[in-house]
């Protein structure tokens, strides 16, 4: 077989040098369109279910949503294992698949199955899917610079405004907000003057639910004019929260400000986030979609940030924290000069040692090919341009030059022979 391919690319050498000029053409094409990353993700094909459930115990989230969702998650087809983790008012379930199996395939038929155990869960409990990145997707972090600025200010700026506008961007799954407070009316009850009104916590909460909606109208139509009218409910001010009437007592209404005290403050928070020993900040982490181009992802996020920065409040501006596109140029560069001082001196070796230049030439030309080559696997194979696939093509350069070095200098020597032969025979 290989003395008959062998024999065939001897015969049409136009045919051959034609083929690998494809090839490296191809190859060129493969290297910059080649995904880049300084890492590689060897993260599980996994879907995550979040649940919050705030205010209660790690026990009964187990008990009441973990296990539920755990036991009817695990018949999913191409379902590896399951895994479930119940902590303070919040679950989380972690659905591995097959290496093989489609992400998103994985989340439609994980989204089918939720939508049937939704009656097994308390009311107040809802089932939502994490976002569809990866443990290394974690691209780029952030912070407001913001002087002068309170914290709950910045949150609000962050969740409102930046968040949304950085998620519009190309490959991101999510940014997800970190630090500062977030912004809510808070309601302490009086145990004592509830007791004294006969009152319930549950009747507080109904009546400001109750209170905060927006109710529906008709079309009233007045001299062939047409009026919509409608009733806006949405409570505004701590002042509408503390007029809303709960009961009526001997003809006088109960309102929330004769057994609770309302205030705006912040929601209650199990950490802070400190930048450097200089304070508490506000800001998120920008969470790569599966299977996208880190680096091209950080650059049309960076982009973004400069349109965003031009609609913050005056003194307000961007400080990166974390920017993984410094590592991976840094790696991938690294690497990227090793491969081409392997390729010089593997070139300049042979060329010494074989002494004959058209035997050099053959190797000179093997080895970009053989890269080129090995970029066109990596992209059929969805592997991005890492620390490990880089270096990989660099140790087998050295495998590459010993064979190309064994089969010339056979041929060399083969041809070497039988040209001697054919001057013997002549000189006879």
């Amino acid at each position: 077989m290989i003395e008959k391919l062998i024999s065939f690319s001897l015969r049409n050498r136009v045919m051959v040098l034609l083929i690998a000029a494809a090839l490296f053409g191809w190859g060129v094409y493969s290297v910059q369109t080649n995904k880049v990353d300084a890492i590689p993700d060897l993260s599980e094909n996994q879907v995550i279910v979040f649940t919050e459930w705030m205010g209660r115990s790690p026990q009964l989230v187990e008990d009441q949503i973990t296990y539920p969702l755990v036991t009817n998650l695990q018949g999913l087809p191409e379902v590896k294992y399951v895994r479930g983790t119940s902590m303070f008012g919040m679950s989380f379930i972690y659905i591995i698949f097959e290496d093989e199996t489609d992400v998103y395939w994985a989340r439609t038929r994980v989204l089918e199955r939720l939508n049937s155990v939704g009656n097994m869960l308390p009311e107040d409990a809802t089932p939502t899917l994490g976002p569809d990145g990866t443990g290394v997707g974690h691209i780029l972090w952030y912070t407001l610079d913001a002087p002068g600025m309170d914290l709950g200010e910045q949150r609000a700026v962050q969740d409102w405004y930046v968040k949304f506008a950085l998620q519009n961007v190309n490959g991101v799954s999510e940014v997800a907000s970190f630090g500062g407070f977030q912004k809510q009316y808070q309601l302490t009850l009086d145990p004592n003057k509830l007791t004294y009104y006969k009152l319930s916590v549950p009747q507080v909460i109904q009546a400001v639910r109750a209170n905060n909606n927006e109710a529906g109208g008709r079309k009233f139509e007045l001299s062939d004019i047409g009026y919509i009218i409608k009733t806006t409910g949405y409570l505004e001010s701590a002042e509408e929260i503390e007029n809303i009437p709960v009961a009526t007592n001997n003809t006088i209404p109960v309102r929330v400000k004769d057994v609770a005290t309302v205030q705006m403050t912040g929601e209650s928070r199990l950490g802070i986030f400190d930048v450097n020993g200089t304070g508490e900040a506000v800001g998120g982490i920008v969470v790569m979609r599966y299977g996208e181009n880190a680096a091209e992802v950080i650059e049309n996020v960076k982009v973004k940030m400069e349109e965003v920065a031009k609609g913050l409040p005056e003194g307000v501006k961007f400080s990166i924290v974390y920017d993984r596109s410094g590592l991976i140029n840094e790696s991938v560069d690294s690497v990227r000069n090793t491969l081409i001082e392997e390729m010089i001196v593997a070139s300049v070796v042979v060329l010494l040692f074989l002494f004959h230049w058209r035997s050099a030439l053959v190797i000179m030309i093997q080895l970009p090919l053989s890269v080129a080559i090995g970029f066109i696997l990596l992209n059929a194979f969805g592997i991005s341009s890492n620390i490990m696939s880089l270096t990989g093509i660099a140790l087998s350069i050295g495998v590459i030059v010993d064979d190309a070095i064994v089969m010339v200098e056979n041929a060399y020597r083969h041809l070497a022979d039988a040209q001697k032969g054919k001057q013997w025979i002549e000189e006879e």
